[in-house]
């Protein structure tokens, strides 16, 4: 039987983990009581977040539990982090939607992006004013477009000379290669490992192919299908203009945040299915 692997983007990582600390028989539930139009009662996030997106839901109601949920996650109980990006998770990917147009780059990369800019913002966020989500997802775009702020800026070449300046040489060690391709959305992240373990680690075809559960005949298949797209990316000069220090940070980020989510998808609350919420 296969193994269910992780998801290889943060949205999604993110998604896998809220629906295991909602799932049953211990969800993690929000105390409503005093909300108006909710229950006066614990409600599971899952139920919760439905009720949030629902039209009828108003305003005042959405932002009486966001307080809720953003002071949870202040408190620094870790399944409350995941909780309050779980809950978001549907407007962070409509947000996705609408930059995807001009990342150029692997999506889990701007995934990641997005939800560190939407934690940055949580820390800190006036619970006094309203629209308290739309604010938070507002804040994991603009970390989006600031990377792209600062890859355009990267592109720019300075010099004195009237001379055509040679192309940065792209065909550096095989592994920044693979980077920069996987950083431009040539190759996923698993075919990287893939190549890499195969060609530079000289693990057998075999080991890896089992390690992804699939045989070792498709894993062959995928591999040339993989370096052949890597090999026409070089030819088409798509990696001349990828940066290594900003592929070194999406992939510290993406390590990061997976790493965080998966420990954070594990754990139970030590006292119950529910947290208290302190007063907003």
């Amino acid at each position: 039987m296969r193994r269910a692997s992780w998801p290889s983007t943060a949205l999604a990582a993110a998604e896998r983990a809220f629906q295991l600390i909602t799932c049953e028989p211990r969800p993690l539930s929000l105390d409503c009581c005093g909300i108006p139009g909710l229950p006066d009662a614990e409600v599971p996030l899952g139920e919760l977040r439905r009720l949030l997106l629902h039209n009828g839901t108003s305003r005042e109601t959405r932002d009486a539990v966001w307080r809720r949920l953003v002071v949870n996650a202040r408190s620094g109980a870790p399944p409350w982090r995941v909780a309050a990006v779980g809950m978001a998770t549907p407007g962070l990917r409509r947000m996705a939607g609408f930059l995807a147009r001009n990342w150029h780059g692997d999506s889990s990369d701007r995934d990641s992006e997005m939800i560190t800019g939407f934690l940055d913002r949580l820390a800190d966020i006036d619970l006094n004013h309203s629209r308290i989500a739309g604010k938070l997802i507002d804040a994991g775009a603009r970390a989006v477009k600031a990377v792209l702020d600062r890859e355009a800026a990267v592109e720019i070449v300075h010099t004195a000379a009237t001379w055509s300046v040679p192309p940065r040489p792209t065909f550096d060690h095989p592994d920044w290669v693979l980077a920069r391709a996987v950083a431009a959305g040539v190759i996923a992240p698993e075919e990287w490992e893939l190549i890499s373990q195969t060609r530079l680690e000289e693990q057998s075809l075999r080991t890896v192919a089992e390690q992804l559960a699939v045989s070792t005949a498709i894993a062959a298949a995928w591999r040339r299908a993989a370096e052949r797209k890597v090999a026409e990316a070089i030819t088409d000069g798509e990696l001349d203009r990828i940066s290594l220090t900003e592929v070194m940070a999406r992939m510290r980020r993406r390590a990061a945040h997976r790493q965080w989510l998966a420990a954070m998808a594990m754990r139970q609350p030590t006292s119950g299915s529910t947290v208290a919420p302190a007063a907003a």
